[in-house]
């Protein structure tokens, strides 16, 4: 019975160490999240391409792993506007390597794809569409500028197997010359609008002042017009005006103050 025993130890012994030798000699390969696994063999590269996870391989290859999530790079382009104005253009561009295309970027660019293609993509990209916009008009139309940048990256980039998420313009930098003429302008509009609100008001003024004068001219021709028509009217505003104090003679050719007439 004791024999038995040692013999099922010892055959299980003999199969643990087989099972190790061969995990030994079948070399295995664990893929990062996010990543996909390139095999080379001998330095050629492998049409296979590994997912995520636990693989088993061939002793011979060997597995780079490439990067596949979405990525950020921010950079700055030095280029001239249309009106011939340097200017300094700083992008921040998402992308993501193509994950069914990731063993030929090995193959055509290598690992370090960023310097390589993307960066000088986006500084050719930005150098074109600036030249077709003045200085002010990459202010004023920005996001059309976004648009056409990141059209023209997509164009260099579709056939190196990289795949752009999003773009946008971080920031335009100009010369201090031209920012003082932008500020000159600025400054310019702003008195040109505020002298141009001010002879609005000026002429509202004056309208207002012209109705008013004609106002005053009708009323005053309307109280004329009664006081021809109504020589009483006359006797009845100076008795109106009068303060109650007769004066102290009257000559022979003064009126009397009130014409009183009596009726037979």
């Amino acid at each position: 019975m004791f024999i038995t025993k040692t013999k099922w130890i010892f055959f299980g012994l003999i199969f643990f160490l087989f099972f190790i030798i061969l995990i030994a000699l079948s070399p295995f390969a664990i893929v990062s999240a996010g990543h996909r696994g390139v095999i080379t063999r001998f330095g050629a590269v492998d049409n296979n391409i590994l997912e995520e996870g636990f693989h088993v391989i061939n002793p011979i290859d060997s597995v780079h792993q490439m990067d596949v999530r979405t990525k950020k790079i921010e950079t700055d382009a030095d280029s001239a506007s249309r009106d011939l104005q340097s200017v300094n253009t700083t992008v921040a561009v998402n992308y993501h390597v193509n994950p069914l295309e990731v063993n030929r970027l090995f193959q055509e660019v290598g690992e370090d794809y960023e310097f390589s293609i993307i960066s000088p993509a986006i500084q050719e990209s930005v150098k074109a569409a600036t030249a077709k916009f003045t200085a002010e008009e990459l202010i004023a139309k920005r996001a059309e500028v976004n648009e056409i940048i990141r059209t023209n990256i997509e164009k260099r980039l579709s056939g190196n197997h990289i795949i752009i998420d999003d773009l946008s313009i971080v920031n335009f930098s100009f010369s201090e010359e031209f920012n003082a003429a932008i500020e000159s302008k600025q400054t310019a509009e702003q008195d040109a609008l505020r002298a141009a609100n001010d002879l609005k008001r000026i002429e509202l003024e004056a309208q207002q002042t012209i109705v008013q004068a004609k106002a005053e001219a009708e009323s005053i021709r309307i109280q004329a017009e009664a006081l021809k028509s109504n020589p009483e009217l006359i006797q009845l505003e100076a008795v109106r005006k009068w303060n109650g104090v007769l004066p102290n003679y009257l000559g022979s050719n003064v009126l009397p103050f009130l014409n009183i007439t009596t009726e037979e």
